[in-house]
């Protein structure tokens, strides 16, 4: 697990807090859930980090990989679609 803090992801680390997250990227907390992360609804989100809550929850090593390579891709796709529309808008005008 020490091997997975270390690892850096291009949008959701887990050592962000968890309602920084959730607020600018709310499009990840269906996938939080999925995982059991129920802290994206807890008061104690505005203090904990993904690391905290992972631990706090239980998740294994192979859970953690699998919901941060999620999270990330869903982001990442959100943020292709925002962008292709900005394209689509500038060149119409």
């Amino acid at each position: 697990m020490e091997d997975l803090i270390k690892k850096k992801y291009k949008y959701i680390n887990l050592d962000d807090n968890i309602a920084e997250v959730v607020q600018k990227y709310p499009e990840v907390t269906e996938g939080f859930l999925a995982y059991g992360l129920h802290c994206v609804g807890c008061f104690a989100n505005s203090f904990d980090t993904i690391w905290a809550g992972v631990q706090i929850h239980g998740l294994g090593p192979e859970e953690v990989k699998d919901m941060m390579e999620e999270v990330n891709y869903v982001v990442g796709q959100t943020r292709n679609k925002v962008e292709s529309g900005k394209s689509k808008v500038q060149s119409k005008s």
